[in-house]
């Protein structure tokens, strides 16, 4: 039997290597990875020290920026400066109507339309968000829950549209439903139908889309919400548990859906717990997958992340000081393993960024990347008896938190998290959590530069800010109407009424009902009224 380190060499023998002499600055040369024999080592099970063998020996992470305001065309433009900049990877803010699964025309959507990210109403401006972008060529991330399915549907009739069919389409869908009742609240349907259109999701990815991640499970939107690194951990991964067992009840063998799942964390100000969190969660992810859910198969595994810089850290105040925070944050996603990265813009707690800021963002990433040498050993803390610490006592948080879910649901993750979400368990464990920190800043036990020390400069004029006009939401409404003028209204009367038929059988995959109506033009809005005619709409008890 071949030990530990004979394991890894074989995997990193068998691995693509961009370039296998790397040393340090002053000559000394740089092993792929470091450790004792009997030792963990990345890409070998439970994959604490990374998925890979080689790391970003083989490939770099996909260094993304989050991008979406105002029209299609609008954020179209900024998609090809962000690819000419050198990012190799698109990821869609939508904004907040079309988050909620409503049209800009709708009257709940004054005021916001293409404020938060980009204004998605039809396939036409699906067309318009992609043109002249290869689909096939790129990969793209959709931040998108409660209307996923309809915006996956688009995307799907998009590209075939333009010549690419679904098996070449590379992405994720965030498709995350139980981290909206739990912290982010852009819910529509009640929990176990919007359950349902995930398992639909799930079920038409694995059969058609191969090289489509058809849920991103999200603990970034769990720690923005005020938990804990231990919370959003456990909370992320027992929501994964959840979408396996959901998977599984739909008949689908755990190795034939669980390769297409990735995650979403938050990369925060804590340097060393934030990389003890990803090291742990892959960790957690490969026991539970192969001990619990019988998984086989490496792939399923192997638990692979996006990463994002943390949002909540930074501050209107000397918002340039912004970019250092961003660095460390993103440092940190790169020594825990990521397998993609979006660093944070210096001015996003003031507006949507500007193309300047944006590229500052990209370009932190390249000089990790490119001048560091952090990128060329796998691991590059593991054994640091502090690190290695803190990824023991993260796991051991986790695990205590896992057993309070599963007793709620009677032995099944599922129902630990839906009865967690109707009782608001989920919801008070991270109101208390965000409340304690804020009580830490205010009784000065935590610093915050330029916020409660370190005031220097707050006088000083702010930057420049990225506006979005009245004009600019005119201007969708008046899309929209044009392209409802246009189309064949009783093609998309009978398509949205075989929608609704579909949805009432449980047992339909919807997914080809909206893929049609999309064709036809059917809007975000008519689809997702179409379902809630049917599913009902959720509506959030408070609880004292």
């Amino acid at each position: 039997m071949t030990n530990p380190r004979e394991q890894w060499q074989e995997a990193f023998d068998a691995s693509s290597i961009r370039n296998d002499k790397f040393q340090t600055m002053s000559g000394i040369p740089l092993e792929p990875v470091y450790g004792p024999e009997d030792g963990e080592f990345p890409g070998i099970y439970p994959y604490t020290r990374g998925p890979y063998a080689s790391m970003y020996r083989s490939k770099l992470w996909t260094m993304r920026l989050f991008a979406g305001f105002g029209t299609a065309i609008d954020t179209n433009q900024r998609f090809k400066d962000i690819l000419k900049s050198g990012g190799d990877g698109l990821s869609t803010a939508f904004d907040m109507p079309t988050l909620m699964g409503l049209d800009s025309d709708d009257p709940m959507s004054l005021g916001e339309v293409g404020r938060c990210g980009v204004a998605i109403d039809t396939l036409a401006d699906m067309r318009d968000l992609f043109a002249d972008i290869d689909l096939g060529g790129i990969t793209t991330s959709m931040t998108i829950n409660s209307p996923a399915a309809v915006l996956l549907a688009m995307f799907v009739a998009q590209a075939e549209n333009a010549g690419v069919p679904r098996v070449k389409l590379g992405g994720t869908l965030q498709n995350d439903i139980l981290k909206e009742y739990q912290a982010q609240k852009e819910f529509v349907f009640p929990p176990r139908q919007s359950m349902r259109l995930v398992r639909d999701t799930v079920a038409f990815t694995a059969a058609e889309m191969p090289r489509w991640n058809s849920i991103s499970i999200s603990g970034y939107h769990i720690r923005e919400a005020g938990s804990t690194a231990a919370e959003e951990l456990a909370f992320t991964l027992a929501n994964g548990f959840a979408y396996v067992e959901l998977a599984r009840q739909a008949g689908l063998p755990v190795d034939a859906f669980a390769p297409r799942l990735s995650f979403f964390f938050n990369a925060h100000i804590d340097f060393f717990e934030e990389i003890a969190k990803y090291r742990a969660a892959r960790r957690i992810w490969a026991r539970w997958l192969s001990k619990r859910y019988g998984a086989t198969s490496e792939r399923s595994m192997q638990l692979r992340f996006h990463t994002q810089t943390a949002g909540v850290s930074l501050t209107a105040q000397q918002p340039e000081v912004n970019i250092v925070r961003t660095a460390i944050e993103a440092l940190a996603g790169v020594l825990g393993g990521t397998q993609s990265l979006h660093t944070n813009s210096m001015d996003e707690a003031l507006a949507l960024p500007t193309e300047r800021s944006a590229r500052i963002a990209l370009r932190t990433q390249q000089v990790i990347a490119h001048e560091t040498n952090v990128a060329h050993v796998a691991d590059p803390l593991g054994g640091s008896y502090y690190v290695e610490a803190l990824t023991d006592q993260m796991e051991q948080m986790a695990e205590e938190i896992f057993a309070k879910i599963d007793e709620m649901g009677g032995g099944s993750m599922l129902e630990g998290c839906i009865v967690g979400i109707d009782e608001n368990w989920f919801q008070g464990r991270i109101a208390d959590s965000a409340y304690e920190l804020e009580r830490a800043f205010n009784r000065g036990e935590r610093t915050i530069v330029g916020v409660s020390k370190f005031l220097e400069g707050n006088e000083e004029d702010q930057m420049e800010t990225l506006r979005i006009t009245n004009a600019d939401e005119q201007k969708q409404r008046q899309r929209l109407a044009s392209v409802k003028q246009d189309r064949n209204e009783s093609a998309v009367l009978d398509a949205l009424d075989r929608l609704a038929k579909d949805a009432v059988d449980p047992e339909v995959n919807l997914m080809p009902a909206l893929v049609d109506a999309s064709q036809v033009y059917a809007t975000v809005g008519e689809m997702m009224n179409t379902m809630a005619g049917v599913f009902g709409r959720h509506i959030e008890v408070p609880t004292i």
